[in-house]
């Protein structure tokens, strides 16, 4: 017999399963979170939260390296890495520990531990949480499985962490020393983060990416800006490339990369990054024994997070991309909401979903790219505006940088919206809106932006695809 009875119990307590969890809460369930390391997950304790502060801190070293172009004087510039670590950690145990007291505040039970599903007497599956105390068996109508993802490895060529040369994110985040060199494979929103932080501290990066363009997911003249201007920073950028292996020294790491001309060259640094990419968290879960599907390293689930297995539901980085905590976030509120029986639930329309890379320059993004649209079949009507022509960024110092407006030409839709540029990732939840309001062209040209800001751009972009751009 199980221990303890609830309405939901979810696995894993990052932005998705809080999350999920808080909104069962709400609607008026019996909750339980099982977590077997820090409240928050991945995201807040060793990914989102901890990066940012990271790359906030390179992003004020950068300026007050050109404090005299603000009139400024700044003399002797210089760190404390292990002072950067401690703030990063300080701020990832801060919001962990808010957390903890949101679900202090929504009455969810914390079970300490790793969970595993067993089958039950019950329609639906036991959770069985092995933790510092023992063995504990809790049952429950509904259980949501929100255990995220890892980096992923291919130990065969030596891409595999070794805490000390080769690191994943993780590792990168909390660097026993700063490397004068660094190797950042994949060149993903998290390689990029990566390969921007160290290189605005004073390390000599090289991206290796095995596509033909750096942040491949994003649209071209996006991705092409943001590789100019990371060259310009000094970075060494290899496209085509793939790491054919490593091989590591008493105080670095040779890699040998294969170009696109099949030339094979050596690249010496002192760390290594892997950002190849993420495999959910699906071992040990007790999948395989109550008939949970895992296709390639994710669970399998349909439009409202079912598994097949009556009573378990999936969200989040385990079921595979897009791995955006938001996006884990939506489909907990969707799960729990379709549990509850509430009418009007929506299936989750990853087209509405932004996705953002907090680098210098920023890059953010909604929605269709123009090569994808003309690839759905669309005539499209493109818009573009420069950083260079708006007032806010010149005041800023902020003056490089692109906004990218994509319309189909018959009906007036925003099919999609890119940037790269200061603070776009704030920027582009406003065509996040515009998105998810089904607007036009019509409604944007007459929506009012406020002067000065840098959100004017959007407008001029808008403006711009139907030949009414007012400042260039």
């Amino acid at each position: 017999m199980a221990e303890d009875t609830f309405d939901l119990v979810v696995i894993g307590s990052g932005p998705g399963g809080y999350v999920a969890a808080i909104r069962a809460s709400q609607l008026g369930m019996k909750v339980a979170i099982v977590e077997r390391d820090a409240l928050g997950g991945v995201c807040l304790n060793w990914g989102c939260i901890p990066t940012k502060a990271l790359l906030r801190t390179s992003e004020v070293y950068t300026n007050m390296k050109h404090a005299e172009a603000f009139g400024l004087k700044a003399e002797n510039i210089g760190f404390d890495i292990e002072a950067v670590v401690k703030r990063s950690r300080q701020v990832a145990g801060k919001l962990s520990g808010g957390v903890g007291f949101l679900m202090k505040k929504h009455k969810i039970t914390v079970l300490e531990g790793e969970g595993r599903l067993r089958k039950g007497k019950g329609a639906t599956p036991d959770v069985v949480i092995k933790g510092k105390k023992g063995e504990q068996t809790v049952s429950a109508k509904h259980i949501i499985l929100a255990t995220g993802a890892r980096a992923r490895t291919i130990p065969a060529i030596g891409l595999e962490p070794d805490g000390k040369f080769i690191w994943t994110a993780k590792e990168a985040m909390v660097p026993d020393v700063m490397p004068k060199s660094l190797l950042v494979i994949g060149s993903g929103a998290i390689g990029i983060e990566f390969a921007s932080f160290y290189n605005a501290l004073g390390a000599d990066v090289t991206v290796v990416e095995m596509l033909d363009r750096i942040l491949p997911v994003e649209d071209k003249d996006i991705s092409d800006f943001a590789q100019k201007s990371f060259k310009k920073q000094g970075m060494t950028i290899m496209t085509g490339s793939t790491v054919e292996g490593l091989e590591k020294g008493a105080k670095s790491v040779t890699a040998k990369i294969k170009g696109k001309n099949g030339k094979v060259t050596e690249v010496e640094a002192e760390r290594v990054v892997l950002a190849i990419g993420i495999v959910g968290n699906t071992e040990n879960l007790g999948l395989e024994d109550v008939g949970v599907k895992v296709d390639r390293g994710h669970i399998v689930i349909n439009e409202w997070m079912e598994t097949g297995v009556k009573g378990v539901y999936a969200i989040g980085d385990v079921c595979g991309p897009p791995w955006l905590a938001h996006k884990a976030s939506h489909e907990g509120v969707i799960c729990v909401e379709k549990i509850a029986g509430l009418e009007h639930v929506h299936p989750l329309e990853t087209s509405l979903i932004p996705g953002c890379t907090y680098c210098q320059p920023q890059v953010a993004s909604v929605g269709l790219t123009e090569e994808k649209a003309k690839e759905a079949g669309y005539k499209v009507k493109v818009g573009k505006f420069p950083f260079q022509g708006n007032g806010k960024a010149i005041a800023l110092g902020e003056p490089e940088g692109l906004v990218k407006t994509i319309f189909d030409e018959k009906t007036g839709e925003l099919l999609g919206a890119h940037m790269v540029g200061a603070e776009v990732t704030e920027l582009i939840q406003g065509f996040g809106i515009a998105k998810t309001l089904e607007a036009t062209e019509e409604d944007l040209f007459h929506t009012v932006f406020p002067h000065p800001t840098l959100s004017e751009m959007m407008h001029e972009s808008v403006l711009d695809a139907y030949d009414r751009v007012m400042h260039i």
